[in-house]
Order: C-alpha cells, then structure tokens, then sequence
C-alpha cells in the first residue's frame, strides 16, 4: 500500500487504523512537497496568472497556497509511478477536492469519493458535527459536506481546543 499526499499530512491517527490489517514495513508514504524546503517548493509551484490556487501544509508548519494544476499533474505522474511499482492500494490523502486519476492495476482510494456518501449513508440524517483543523479550508469542507441532509455544524479545531481547556481548568 502506497499513502500520497501533497504536504506535511501527520500520519498518526491514519496508521493506527491501517496497521490493524496491513504490516507498517508494508506501507509507504510519498509525500509530493513533504521534503521540500518552502522556497523550493514556491519556485516550482507557486500559484501563475489565471491558476486557481491550492491550499497546503509545508513542513515548517506553513500553510501556503500553491498552483493547482501543477500539484494535479505531479500528483497525476505520482500516481502513474506508484501503479507501474506494482502497489495494491493507493490512498491519495488530501484536504482538497482532487479527482480524475486513473490507474491501471492499483486500486486508488480517493476518501474524498468515499468518506461523505458512508458518513451520510451512517448518520441517516442526523446531525454532524465537523472539526477542522484551519479556517483557511473551511469552505473545502462546506463543499465536501453537500450530501449530508442536514448541513454540519463546524467548529475550529483549535476553539474546541480552548474551550477543553477552559473546561479542564474549571475543575
């Protein structure tokens, strides 16, 4: 199983659920701007007249908004490359809407397609409630959340934070 992602994506909640099935020497993780210096990764993919621009994280910590349609074809090429590896499973991890790739013999997870139809088909028209981790990617998750009969409630993750804290320190 091969993991692609474009920036810094922290593993740790993913792997855990992974390695319930699958040996962690068995997964690779590829990260398309991962080992990139943030200068390195603004002169090859800085955001051109007319582009649309792309929302990541680098790994100083820095979220940086990046050419799309550059991202598209190197993730594209990725993905090309990891299917004629001989990978079984592909799983593009990414807070972005990203489809159209293809493989020919990987079975490519894009939890994009996958995640909003379960989670509505799950909570049969509850009320969801969805954290998300920056601002900046707040309207991706609006989008990502059509589905869901009853529009979620959102909250910051760092506010949910605060407001534990707050609760904590009361005691």
């Amino acid at each position: 199983m091969a993991i692609l992602t474009i920036g810094v994506v922290p593993l740790a909640g993913v792997l855990p659920l992974l390695t319930e099935h699958i040996r962690e020497e068995q997964i690779a993780h590829i990260s398309l701007l991962g080992e990139m210096t943030p200068d390195e990764v603004m002169a090859e993919y800085a955001v051109g007249d007319g582009e649309k621009g792309l929302l990541t994280l680098l790994s100083n910590n820095q979220l940086v908004m990046v050419s799309r349609q550059k991202i598209e074809r190197d993730v594209r090429s990725a993905i090309a490359m990891l299917d004629r590896q001989h990978y079984d499973v592909i799983l593009l991890l990414s807070s972005e809407q990203l489809t159209g790739f293809t493989t020919h013999h990987a079975i490519l997870l894009e939890p994009q397609r996958i995640i909003p139809p379960l989670v509505a088909s799950i909570v049969d028209g509850h009320q969801v409630g969805v954290i998300v981790p920056v601002e900046e990617i707040m309207p991706m998750q609006r989008q990502k959340w059509l589905s869901l009969e009853k529009s979620p409630y959102y909250a910051l993750a760092k506010s949910v934070y605060r407001q534990r804290q707050r609760a904590i320190n009361r005691r």
